[in-house]
């Protein structure tokens, strides 16, 4: 899944242009909505300082939501309650089933490699004695949000096409929702479940939670050592989620934030490194095709 960085450049710069020249419209705030997953106060404080820079941006107030559940931002998109969010494949594919027109996809991260894709990893404690999941007969198996693509969607999928049912007592003794993908990996480091999904670049040291995903933010706060834990399953690439905006937005402020939002790894790293999840090489355009798959994959979870 690489990207013709070339072009996403070119690209990029166009819209860059475009932000500069573009006169602004009436809003009177821009909301923002972080997907659950990890604590709120960590949350707000990664968005902060995106915060500021869209209110210096736009000259209005900017607000930053961080709902418990993945459902919460959806819900919010949905309503016309939120303007600018960064969704997962599976979110995105939730509001637009919900509602093709209520939001549009503007760009995605890049990992350090150039690609954008990145894998649910399936994970356990060494010292429990699991190196796969042929060791997770009978024991507890945690998913994250019914909302996440690798934290439920796509390991719910691919999982039972290699012979093991997802459906609790039928493979494993129990299969359990944590509330999302710091409370998995928490609560597989403290024992509370014997294995959970959670997600990750697949890019750099496991001893690090690789450059960027739900392990390297859990391992720079400091809640899980790596080195005491073990990846026993991953799935096949995954497209990452797109950051979306309210598609009746005024035009001018869609491009003077896909602009923003572009330029913030050049821009401000620290503040790239928080919002992004971990290292990223940058953001590049993306549209509603690159989800169809997941859309349809979504759809036909929801059908059965």
């Amino acid at each position: 899944m690489k990207l013709n960085t070339i072009a996403a450049a070119v690209t990029t710069a166009a819209v860059m242009t475009l932000a500069g020249g573009a006169g602004a419209q009436e809003i009177s705030e821009l909301r923002i909505g972080i997907l659950g997953g990890e604590n709120a106060n960590d949350r707000l404080k990664a968005y902060s300082c995106l915060e500021e820079k869209v209110e210096d941006l736009l000259g209005v107030e900017a607000s930053v939501f961080a709902p418990a559940d993945y459902s919460g931002v959806i819900e919010g998109l949905l309503g016309g309650n939120l303007d600018l969010a960064w969704l997962g494949a599976s979110g995105y594919a939730a509001v637009y089933l919900s509602n093709p027109d209520a939001v549009e996809p503007i760009l995605v991260k890049v990992n350090t490699d150039g690609s954008y894709g990145y894998f649910s990893i399936g994970f356990a404690r060494i010292d429990s004695g699991i190196s796969n999941l042929d060791d997770m007969k009978g024991k507890v198996f945690a998913f994250g949000d019914p909302n996440s693509t690798s934290g439920y969607l796509i390991p719910s999928i691919e999982i039972p096409t290699k012979g093991y049912s997802m459906k609790p007592g039928e493979y494993f003794g129990d299969v359990k929702f944590a509330g999302g993908h710091e409370q998995t990996i928490v609560g597989v480091f403290n024992g509370d479940f014997d294995a959970g999904v959670t997600w990750a670049d697949g890019l750099g040291a496991w001893e690090e939670g690789f450059n960027s995903g739900a392990l390297r933010k859990a391992t720079d706060a400091g809640l899980v050592d790596m080195t005491e834990i073990r990846e026993i399953w991953r799935s096949d690439v995954i497209p990452e989620g797109p950051f979306v905006v309210r598609k009746d937005l005024p035009e001018d402020v869609k491009v003077k934030l896909t602009g923003l939002l572009a330029s913030l790894p050049s821009m401000d790293p620290d503040c790239a490194y928080g919002v992004l999840a971990g290292d990223a090489k940058g953001l590049a355009p993306i549209t509603h095709k690159a989800y169809v798959s997941v859309i349809e994959a979504r759809k036909a979870k929801i059908d059965n």
